[in-house]
């Protein structure tokens, strides 16, 4: 009885709080867990700068890259099951959201394990896939070590994280995610220079504070705080239920492998054309725009659950609301960041490497970047949306836009004809033409939404 009250309660909150007040609710513990995972990723960035190596500032951005392959399992796995959970209890059914939290978490397991595997046995080949240089790939190797070990335990975190998150516990997520975090930015210094292990020491901590984070979103799941029950009872007809969560899903693996990509060409056009100097500032501005990217990021994820309920109990007035809200709020949050991002760009990646050719193209870079965060709200709300919604053909074209279909001809191309500039620029370009592309999608989907009560389109 108590779990069908908390379940009647939760339904109530999602489908009836005015949506200001929600995704304020729903988006600050996620732009929370955001800002502290992206402060303990600058984190390793800054301390490795201290070890006075640019080849070893070069190499965080080199497995930033691996990292992102293991973050797009997880994210795939887990934005799919957290998609077709949330509209699941949606049209109160939470015996089924069970299903799909199960299947993902094994999958997510089983598919870190292999990108563990696999990277141990092709190290070298991989970190040089990635854009490693010759003199970068040492320090790439030792960091990448303990990377691997938590391959598992990263991608397994990412669907419990989402799983929390589409269900309106975005609090108990924030909590794990940010445990960890801070526990990273803790152990880096104590690691890397009171134990002597350098660059190492940045990749053990990282490792550990991951298995810590799993751990505590774990135990969120165990001790009965979810709706969505992890059991292997729970595991029935896994391979259907597997693609469906594969198909939804698709749109977050597309954009991060993407990313993946992209991460390893632009490092390869960053070191032709600019050296290990260049390889090391693009690192560094990667790390400097995602925090800030994050703001937008986190009020969009107080987005998803909310597009999902009320997709799913077919209020679809709250959805538009949904919509226009989180773009406005995150335009203004991003915007004020932006701003102060133009103006101290050379001052903020000085922080992170004390050295003037890196300084001098990452100041430039920056700025650029800081100039295209203005488009981004549009982008991601309208993706976000439709994968929340379950449209996953529109939300794989929009995800593989950005870091896919516009930048990696950009960068392919533009360096060999302007040089370092194209590789700074490239990105900031290939945001601006998602942004002009994406603009009719959405709007043609909003004013395809049905009125409150009706089948979906």
């Amino acid at each position: 009885m108590r779990t069908m009250d908390s379940a009647d309660a939760q339904y109530k909150k999602m489908t009836e709080t005015p949506i200001p007040k929600l995704i304020i609710e729903l988006g600050i513990p996620t732009t929370i867990s955001m800002l502290i995972t992206n402060i303990y990723n600058m984190a390793d960035t800054f301390f490795v700068g201290q070890l006075g190596s640019t080849s070893a500032s070069g190499a965080t951005g080199i497995v930033f890259g691996l990292m992102s392959i293991i973050q797009a399992f997880g994210f795939m796995y887990g934005q799919g099951a957290g998609s077709l959970i949330s509209r699941r209890l949606g049209q109160k059914d939470p015996e089924d959201a069970g299903k799909y939290a199960s299947v993902s978490f094994a999958a997510a397991l089983i598919s870190g394990a292999f990108i563990m595997l696999l990277g141990f046995i092709f190290m070298e080949p991989l970190l040089t896939f990635l854009g490693s240089t010759p003199t970068i790939l040492s320090f790439a190797r030792d960091y990448a070590v303990y990377i691997l070990i938590s391959a598992p335990f990263m991608a397994a975190s990412f669907v419990l994280n989402n799983i929390l998150r589409y269900e309106g516990k975005a609090f108990f997520a924030m909590i794990g995610l940010t445990t960890g975090g801070i526990l990273n930015m803790i152990g880096d210094p104590i690691f890397m220079f009171g134990c002597n292990m350098g660059i190492s020491g940045a990749g053990l901590s990282t490792a550990l504070s991951q298995i810590i984070s799993f751990s505590i979103l774990l135990f969120m799941f165990i001790s009965g705080k979810t709706q969505s029950k992890l059991s292997i009872r729970n595991l029935t007809e896994p391979f259907s239920r597997l693609l469906e969560i594969i198909k939804t899903g698709f749109p977050s693996m597309a954009r991060q492998g993407f990313a993946s990509i992209a991460t390893m060409l632009l490092n390869n056009q960053a070191a032709t054309f600019g050296g290990d100097a260049a390889v090391a500032a693009m690192s560094i501005v990667s790390r400097i725009n995602m925090f800030i990217f994050a703001v937008g990021l986190g009020i969009g994820q107080g987005f998803q659950p909310v597009a999902g309920y009320n997709y799913g109990a077919r209020k679809y007035s709250r959805v538009k609301k949904g919509y226009f809200f989180t773009m406005a709020a995150g335009g203004v949050l991003i915007g004020t960041l932006a701003v102060i991002g133009l103006i101290f760009s050379g001052g903020v990646v000085a922080i992170f490497r004390d050295d003037p050719q890196v300084i001098e193209i990452g100041t430039l870079a920056m700025r650029f970047h800081c100039l295209a965060l203005f488009v981004q709200p549009v982008c991601v709300c309208s993706n976000m949306l439709f994968q929340s919604v379950g449209k996953s053909g529109r939300a794989t074209f929009t995800a593989i836009l950005r870091s896919g279909l516009y930048f990696l001809p950009i960068i392919a191309i533009l360096p060999h004809f302007i040089g370092v500039l194209g590789v700074q620029t490239a990105q900031p370009i290939a945001d601006f033409m998602t942004f002009l592309t994406v603009i009719p999608i959405a709007a043609l989907f909003i004013k395809s939404l049905p009125k409150d009560g009706a089948e979906p389109v």
